[in-house]
């Protein structure tokens, strides 16, 4: 009652105001539904630019030289059955023979210290920063935002607070650092930030760093499961620069879709920190990881397929859906073609296995994933960065164009599988310092299998 009595007092004070009032009314009622609207509403975040860390030539290191190193490294260096392993992982990997790992992985034995684990640190994260200011020319006091994510090595002051020094970035900068969160950090961190930058003002600018530093990882014990990592990491990193101001951005951020399958004990404990039955420290890689990185992709994809999808697929999963109900289940189910839904592909540079995995179950051609081989051919797996060197692949090879799409797939510990979808405004000008002065003996040939 009281409600029917409010809305006929309006009407009667609405027919008793002239026009100019309404007319007012009317303005100010249209103004703030659109200031609530945009309140509410997400704001667009653009990536500005991105550059990758190219260690220096003497970082260099075959795969011969390395599991020499390894071999005659350990206590007892007359177990060939240890050292055909340790070859016969480094000959499946797909990895070339000018991937990177830091000075003390050069001798014999290696030497490991925080000291030296900091000045890697230093090293890659700085060169990358460096080059992307090169790249952006950006004023320091626009970055409001720094997200840095390493998942093993996290010294005390923290890694973002070492660029906040270096670089003497502002005192009121949201500064965090990620950590233990594998090799899909990259993307977590992309999707951290767009989270920040809705509620930072329209010109700010988030900078987001990636890497892993293989001081803190090496195992110097004989679990094979643990050995793997030794062969399959390299050094590398990435910064990004991203912010809600299209101006002078090179991408759209589209989506970020995460799925994390913790849950489950088997993928909980798939990449674990541990130590082994004789205590040395070094990360866990179980046999069932590609089977569990399987799973993760598909509860991804379930997510993210009908955000990227074209509407003619929408709409052929929806009446295979119907039928499928009609005909209780004996149709034939519909298999979108991903392939549809992008122009370029980044997947997490994490093994050959996973790669092919990934093929497969997309149903993928040989050039879709070429940028996912020929970096961790070039580059091994550099953990949370590999998605980066991948985009910056396809740019130097000169196939990126204004309007494609790009779909980055990370995976990582915890089991997360994460995706973030890109629209290119405008293709990068030059080639990336990673690719190049090297990216002409690109795509090479590199045997399946051994």
């Amino acid at each position: 009652m009281v409600l029917v009595l409010l809305v006929d007092n309006l009407f009667l004070i609405w027919h008793d105001t002239s026009a100019h009032i309404r007319l007012f009314l009317l303005f100010l009622c249209v103004t703030t539904a659109i200031t609530l609207y945009l309140m509410n509403g997400s704001r667009t975040v653009y990536l500005v630019d991105y550059a990758c860390f190219r260690p220096n030539a003497n970082h260099r290191i075959s795969k011969a030289a390395w599991i020499e190193n390894i071999h005659h490294s350990q206590s007892d260096n007359n177990d060939d059955d240890n050292h055909r392993f340790l070859t016969r992982i480094s000959e499946r990997s797909d990895l070339g023979d000018e991937t990177y790992l830091p000075p003390p992985h050069h001798y014999i034995p290696p030497h490991y210290s925080l000291s030296e684990a900091r000045a890697e640190a230093e090293l890659s994260i700085f060169t990358a920063i460096d080059d992307l200011l090169a790249k952006t020319s950006i004023n320091l006091d626009a970055i409001s935002i720094l997200i840095v994510n390493c998942s093993v090595f996290n010294p005390t002051p923290s890694l973002a607070d070492m660029i906040m020094r270096r670089y003497k970035l502002r005192d009121d900068i949201c500064n965090v650092q990620l950590s233990g969160m594998g090799c899909s950090a990259g993307l977590i961190a992309v999707g951290l930030a767009k989270d920040l930058l809705q509620t930072a003002p329209s010109d700010a600018h988030a900078l987001v760093v990636s890497t892993e530093i293989m001081n803190r990882t090496y195992y110097t014990g004989r679990k094979r499961e643990m050995q793997v990592f030794n062969m399959l990491f390299r050094m590398g990193g990435s910064a990004v620069l991203l912010s809600t101001s299209g101006t002078k951005a090179r991408f759209q951020l589209a989506h970020v879709i995460r799925t994390c399958t913790g849950y489950q004990d088997n993928a909980y404990q798939c990449v674990f920190h541990e130590e082994d039955d004789k205590g040395n420290l070094g990360l866990n890689l179980s046999k069932n990881l590609v089977d569990v990185a399987g799973k993760a992709l598909r509860a991804n994809i379930i997510t993210v397929g009908p955000l990227i999808l074209p509407l003619s697929v929408k709409i052929a999963i929806f009446l295979s859906y119907i039928s499928g109900k009609v005909l209780n289940g004996t149709a034939k189910p519909y298999v979108p073609d991903f392939r549809t839904a992008f122009d370029h592909l980044c997947v997490h540079a994490g093994g050959r296995a996973v790669i092919d995995a990934v093929q497969r179950s997309l149903g993928l051609l040989d050039e879709h994933v070429e940028p996912s081989r020929m970096t961790l051919h070039r580059f091994g797996n550099t953990s949370s960065s590999s998605v980066w060197y991948e985009l910056a692949y396809s740019e130097a090879k000169g196939r990126m164009t204004k309007g494609d799409r790009v779909w980055m797939i990370g995976f990582g510990s915890g089991y997360k599988c994460n995706s973030v979808v890109l629209k290119c405004i405008q293709p990068a000008n030059n080639a990336d310092k990673a690719w190049q002065d090297c990216i002409y003996r690109y795509p090479m040939d590199v045997p399946k299998e051994v």
